[in-house]
C-alpha cells in the first residue's frame, strides 16, 4: 500500500495550527519563512499554560475534592475557552505578519501610491502589534487560574502549576518583544491614542512576570509540604 504524499497542513494558514503536528510546527518554525516567528511561540506559550491548568484541574475531581467542585469547574472552562484564545492568537500573528509584508510590497509610483502604501504599512503594523498585547491578556488570565488552583489543586500534580506559571510567563515576556518591535516602526506614524493601549501591555508585562515568578516559588515551597 502507497503512502499519501499529501502536504501536511501549515502553522498559519486556513488549516491553522491546532491541524498540524508538533513536527510540523517546529519544522515550519525552523525553516527560512517568515511565519510563524515568536509571535506565535508567544501565544503558543499561553495555550500549553492554560491547558497545564485545565490538566491539573481535571485531576481535582477525586471525591476528596467534591467541596471545590464548583470552582474546579469554573477553572477547567476558562482554562478550555484559552486555550482555544491562544491557539487562534497563534494563527492571528502569522496572518498579521503576513499583511505587514504585504503592505510593504505595495506599490509606490505615485503620490497616490505612497499615501495608500504608508496607510497600509501603519494599519498592519497596527494590527501586528494587537495580536501580542492580546496574547499579554492571554497570559494574565493563565496566571490567574494557576493562581486560583494552587491552593486547591491535587498535590500529586502541582508542579504542572508551576510550569504553567512559567509558560504564561514567557508568553507574556515573548511578546513584550513582539510589541515593541511594531512600535518602533510605528512611532511618528500612528497617533497616540493608538499607541497608548500597547504602553499600558508592556507595562503589565512587569507585573505578570513579577506574579509568575511569586507563583513558581509557592510551588516550589509546596513541594517541601
Amino acid at each position: 500500500m502507497s503512502q499519501s504524499t499529501a502536504p501536511s497542513p501549515q502553522p498559519g494558514t486556513e488549516a491553522g495550527f491546532g491541524a498540524v503536528t508538533v513536527a510540523a510546527y517546529l519544522e515550519q518554525l525552523g525553516a527560512k519563512v517568515p511565519a510563524p516567528g515568536g509571535g506565535a511561540v508567544a501565544a503558543l506559550h499561553a495555550a500549553q499554560g492554560a491547558a497545564l491548568v485545565a490538566m491539573v484541574a481535571r485531576y481535582t475531581t477525586r471525591a476528596k475534592d467534591a467541596e471545590h467542585r464548583p470552582e474546579i469547574d469554573r477553572i477547567i472552562a476558562a482554562a478550555d475557552a484559552a486555550r482555544e484564545r491562544a491557539l487562534a492568537l497563534a494563527d492571528a500573528d502569522a496572518a498579521a505578519f503576513t499583511a505587514v509584508g504585504a503592505a510593504y510590497k505595495l506599490p509606490k509610483e505615485s503620490a497616490a501610491e505612497q499615501a495608500a502604501k504608508r496607510a497600509a504599512i501603519t494599519a498592519s503594523l497596527l494590527g501586528a502589534a494587537r495580536v501580542p498585547a492580546d496574547v499579554v491578556d492571554a497570559a494574565d488570565e493563565v496566571l490567574t487560574l494557576a493562581a486560583d488552583l494552587l491552593p486547591i489543586g491535587n498535590p500529586n500534580v502541582v508542579t504542572d502549576i508551576g510550569a504553567a506559571a512559567d509558560a504564561a510567563r514567557a508568553a507574556a515576556t515573548s511578546s513584550r518583544l513582539n510589541i515593541e518591535i511594531n512600535l518602533v516602526s510605528l512611532r511618528g506614524a500612528a497617533a497616540d491614542n493608538d499607541l497608548a493601549d500597547f504602553a499600558a501591555a508592556l507595562a503589565r508585562v512587569e507585573e505578570i512576570t513579577a506574579r509568575a515568578d511569586a507563583l513558581h516559588t509557592d510551588v516550589v515551597r509546596a513541594l517541601g509540604n
